[in-house]
């Protein structure tokens, strides 16, 4: 494949704006704060405090800043307003190429590496690319219908994974709603049931080792990453430990136990799920080990912990530090609980395991599309 260099194609000459001085005047802002939203934010010039670079659609945009998070966005044009962009992004203006081909090449991983390779600062977030040495960057050179045509593909691939992810999306929030339905929530409890609290319906509490873990270590290491915000065990990354046997009994997992993330940054603070698997792992000290009493069964408690009323709860409850919030075992004990019948918790049981296997084989559809996307990508931009 034959290359250019990016300031080859590159027309883009920056013209500067300062909003503050019509302040009455409505920008269509494209800042980095509101990437992950997919939409420009619209504001008064009175509400924009520094000086902005003006663009249009088509432009594409590559952040300077943190580059490592590899933010690429295409100026959409979506309202009558001027598009304004933060002084954070590289502007990129070219005739002869596709935005969507030039976006999903600056996605690439071959691209991210050289947008990594020059960066100035500290580290984190406080590193930059230089516009300068972008500048001098490969770009392929493809004709216009290749280029479409590789536009074409990536889209619809990209769009089968978005469908397959909010086809999982839409299957924890039946769980969820199910769970409500069928138990009502708190503390309203509009069913009726007992109440009581966490401490009466378990048998056990502890927290896992706060050892630190080893390449290799005789024993895998279950740390709060392993369990997701939607209530899964998710061991695609697992670290090892090593562990004296006078302390196995403390801090290992056995199945059946609900696992509760008690330290992370506050949003996920709660995060709670229950081990299923047969294999002897040790618990990080992030993460509480509950064991639960005949009262309640675990599917049941995992379900409570991640209902969104159980969420907010626990997210005005945990105790923010530097980077991190709290809840403690003492702490998460005291929350009230109702306690339905079993056989009520049986039932919601079942009804999880059948859209749990409808999410195993909408999570394999999501594996083989990600597999082919990253494997078309490959194959574009090596």
């Amino acid at each position: 494949m034959e290359y250019t260099k990016l300031k080859e194609i590159n027309k883009y000459k920056s013209e500067s704006i300062n909003p503050a001085k019509t302040p009455d005047t409505v920008f269509e802002m494209y800042s980095v704060p509101i990437y992950d939203t997919g939409h420009p934010e619209y504001l008064r010039g009175d509400e924009i405090s520094s000086n902005k670079v003006i663009v249009r659609k088509n432009d594409i945009l590559l952040c300077k800043i943190n580059p490592r998070i590899n933010r690429v966005w295409v100026v959409a044009d979506e309202s009558k307003y001027t598009n304004i962009a933060s002084s954070e992004w590289i502007v990129v203006r070219t005739e002869d190429y596709n935005p969507e081909f030039l976006a999903w090449y600056f996605r690439s991983i071959k691209f991210q590496k050289l947008m990594t390779s020059e960066v100035t600062g500290i580290g984190g977030s406080l590193t930059r690319a230089q516009p300068k040495c972008v500048a001098e960057y490969p770009v392929p050179i493809l004709s216009r219908n290749q280029q479409d045509s590789i536009v074409e593909v990536l889209n619809k691939c990209k769009s089968i994974i978005e469908a397959r992810k909010q086809e999982l999306a839409d299957l924890d929030e039946l769980i969820k709603a199910r769970f409500v339905e069928m138990f009502g929530s708190m503390p309203q409890n509009e069913k009726g049931w007992k109440i009581g609290t966490i401490r009466d319906v378990v048998k056990d509490v502890h927290y896992g080792s706060s050892r630190k873990a080893s390449d290799d270590g005789k024993y895998p290491y279950l740390r709060m990453n392993n369990i997701t915000d939607s209530g899964e065990l998710d061991l695609t990354d697992i670290k090892r430990i090593d562990v004296p046997d006078n302390e196995l009994d403390k801090c290992t997992v056995r199945k059946g136990d609900v696992l509760f993330n008690r330290t992370n940054s506050k949003e996920h603070v709660g995060k709670t799920c229950v081990y299923n698997r047969d294999e002897t792992m040790v618990l990080a000290g992030f993460v509480v080990r509950v064991r639960v009493n005949e009262k309640v069964i675990p599917e049941f408690l995992s379900a409570f912990l991640n209902t969104s009323f159980s969420k907010a709860l626990l997210y005005n409850m945990c105790k923010a530090a530097i980077g991190q919030a709290n809840i403690n075992a003492q702490e998460l004990q005291s929350i009230a609980i109702y306690i339905p019948p079993v056989e009520l918790q049986e039932e919601f049981s079942k009804f999880k395991d059948q859209v749990d296997k409808s999410k195993v084989a909408v999570q394999s559809a999501l594996d083989k599309a990600q597999l082919l996307f990253d494997s078309l990508m490959q194959q574009y931009f090596g």
